[in-house]
């Protein structure tokens, strides 16, 4: 029985997150999918390789949602006027935020294989740990923009404050042209491609041993840093009356 009432109260998290028709959300994401098909195999526009999957195809839809739920878990509650009774549900607040966080997780793996599928059946097959690397993008995104959106108390705010670093992100990389390690859009398998250009800033790649080493260096990393955050978020979000000053 608790476990019907759990998976209850997920559904009814993933509604207030997203809205009754939740589902609808990784559909609208093959719009994009259908759009780079047109624009890039059917036109002969470039050759599609396994940076412009993980960055542009897979990475730029998945991590875009994941902004938009990231700051809908918590500052979503304070921009409906109903962040005072999500204080008083059993078991804490901690638990609503938790369950809408797992929510948007559930939707985001949902869309990773919707647009992994699509991309191995349209464009080209690529190896399957980029189907990781791309969910870990847009759940550290999604936890950075709950986080923003913790702090400024608004949807809005909170994504003005993720997009700068999304943007710097982008700008180290170079669109992925520079692959540096401790960054969430490290994508370890475009070294093993031929046509691949990208280089590490720190220091070049010299054995698939040391490249094996980057990436468990870059997975713990990534995995710490969205716990620190979350755990940032959630001593943001206990602070009651912080969060309701102004309401």
């Amino acid at each position: 029985m608790k476990l019907k009432i759990d998976f209850d109260f997920i559904h009814y998290a993933m509604i207030a997150l997203a809205g009754h028709r939740f589902w609808f959300l990784p559909l609208l994401a093959l719009v994009w999918i259908m759009f780079q098909y047109f624009l890039r195999v059917r036109n002969g526009v470039e050759i599609i390789n396994l940076l412009t999957i993980q960055y542009t195809i897979i990475g730029l839809p998945l991590t875009a949602l994941a902004i938009f739920f990231g700051v809908r878990v918590i500052a979503g509650e304070l921009d409906e006027r109903s962040l005072e009774i999500a204080y008083t549900i059993p078991g804490g607040s901690e638990r609503l935020w938790l369950a809408k966080l797992f929510s948007a997780f559930l939707i985001l793996l949902f869309t990773t294989i919707i647009l992994s599928l699509s991309v191995y059946t349209l464009f080209k097959p690529f190896p399957l740990g980029m189907v990781y690397g791309a969910l870990q993008d847009a759940c550290f995104y999604m936890i950075l923009a709950m986080a923003m959106g913790a702090l400024f108390r608004n949807t809005t705010t909170g994504v003005i404050g993720t997009i700068p670093i999304l943007g710097l992100n982008i700008l180290l990389t170079d669109f992925g042209e520079n692959q540096i390690r401790f960054l969430p859009f490290f994508n370890p398998h475009v070294f093993l491609e031929p046509s691949s250009s990208s280089t590490i800033i720190d220091g070049g790649f010299t054995s698939p041993e040391e490249l094996l080493a980057w990436t468990i260096q870059n997975r713990i990393t990534i995995i710490l840093l969205m716990s620190f955050t979350l755990f940032l978020a959630l001593m943001r979000a206990n602070k009651r009356e912080s969060m309701l000053d102004g309401i």
